[in-house]
C-alpha cells in the first residue's frame, strides 16, 4: 500500500494528541491536502467513527445513521434511544434554520456541528460530536481517514508587500511581519529567517508528486503564475528536507511566538481560530 497520513496537522503537532484534535475539530497545514485528495479539511470529516462514554456512564459506537438504523435505535428504547430521539426532534426542529445558517467554507471550526444531523449528511453523530470539547461525551476511540502521502515535497515561499497582498494573490498558509519581528525579538528562528524572501507578507504552498522532478514541476506552476501577481515582492522554491523543516518550524511558531513578546502585555486566546470564507479573506 502506498503511504498514508492524516490530514488535518494543527501548528502543534509536535505535541498535541488525536483527541484534543477531535475535541476541539482541528484543520492544520495539510487540511487543504484533506480537502482535494482525502475525506475534507476538518477533523469532523476525517473521523469515520467513534466509541465515546456519556457524563451518566452509557458507553456507545457513533458514526453515520441510516434512517432504518435510526428508527430501530430509537425503538429500543433505553437511554440511547432516547439520546438519538431527542437528537432527532431537534434535527427537525431546527433544519432549515441550520441549513440557512451555518456556514460550509473549509475552517468553520468552532461550535457544535448540528450539520452532521441533517438526513443529507446521515445523521452523523461522529461527525456532529467532533469540536464539543468534552462538553457531551468522553471519546475513548475513534476510526480516523487517511489521505496518500505523496514521497518527494517541494516548498514554495512567496513574499509579499503585506498580507493582504498575499491574501488577494491566493488562500493558503500564511503569515506576516509581526510573526517575523516577534521571532527576531526573542531571539529565536534566526538562520530561517534568513531563508526567507524579501517582503512583510509570505504565502506558504507545499507540492507533492512521485518524483522531486514532478513535485518542483508543480511549484514551478505555481511560481510562474503568482509572478504576475500585485504587490509580489519575491519566492523562493525549496526541495531539500532539512530547509522545508525550518520554513515550516517559523510558521508553526505562530501562537507560541507571538504569546509572549518581551516588553509587550500578554496575548489572549479566542480569535486564533476565528476564518472567513476564502473569497473575503482580502
Amino acid at each position: 500500500h502506498p503511504p498514508v497520513t492524516f490530514g488535518p496537522t494543527p501548528s502543534t503537532h509536535d505535541h498535541c494528541t488525536i483527541g484534543g484534535m477531535i475535541g476541539n475539530n482541528a484543520c492544520g497545514n495539510y487540511s487543504i491536502m484533506s480537502e482535494f485528495y482525502g475525506a475534507g479539511p476538518r477533523m469532523a470529516h476525517n473521523v469515520a467513527d467513534m466509541e465515546v462514554l456519556t457524563y451518566d456512564g452509557l458507553r456507545m459506537h457513533v458514526g453515520p445513521t441510516s434512517d432504518a438504523e435510526l428508527e430501530r435505535v430509537i425503538a429500543e428504547g433505553g437511554r440511547r434511544g432516547q439520546i438519538y430521539a431527542d437528537l432527532r426532534r431537534l434535527r427537525d426542529r431546527h433544519a432549515d434554520l441550520i441549513r440557512a445558517r451555518m456556514p460550509e467554507f473549509p475552517r468553520r471550526v468552532s461550535g457544535y456541528n448540528l450539520d452532521g444531523l441533517l438526513p443529507e449528511n446521515g445523521f452523523d453523530l461522529a461527525y456532529a460530536l467532533v469540536g464539543t470539547e468534552g462538553t457531551c461525551v468522553t471519546v475513548l476511540e475513534a476510526t480516523l481517514k487517511m489521505v496518500d502521502s505523496p514521497p518527494c515535497r517541494s516548498l514554495v515561499l512567496v513574499g509579499f508587500e503585506d498580507i493582504v497582498a498575499a491574501a488577494r494573490a491566493v488562500t493558503l498558509e500564511g503569515f506576516d511581519d509581526v510573526l517575523i519581528d516577534d521571532n527576531r525579538r526573542l531571539g529565536i528562528h534566526g538562520e530561517e529567517l534568513g531563508l526567507l524572501p524579501p517582503g512583510r507578507g509570505w504565502l506558504l504552498a507545499e507540492f507533492g508528486g512521485e518524483t522531486t522532478e514532478e513535485s518542483d514541476g508543480r511549484a514551478r506552476a505555481l511560481l510562474a503564475a503568482l509572478r504576475k501577481a500585485d504587490g509580489r515582492t519575491g519566492d523562493k522554491l525549496y526541495d531539500d528536507k532539512e530547509a522545508e523543516r525550518e520554513i515550516w518550524e517559523v510558521r508553526e511558531s505562530g501562537l507560541g511566538a507571538t504569546a509572549y513578546v518581551p516588553g509587550d502585555p500578554d496575548t489572549y486566546e479566542g480569535w486564533e481560530d476565528s476564518a472567513v470564507p476564502p473569497e473575503n479573506l482580502p
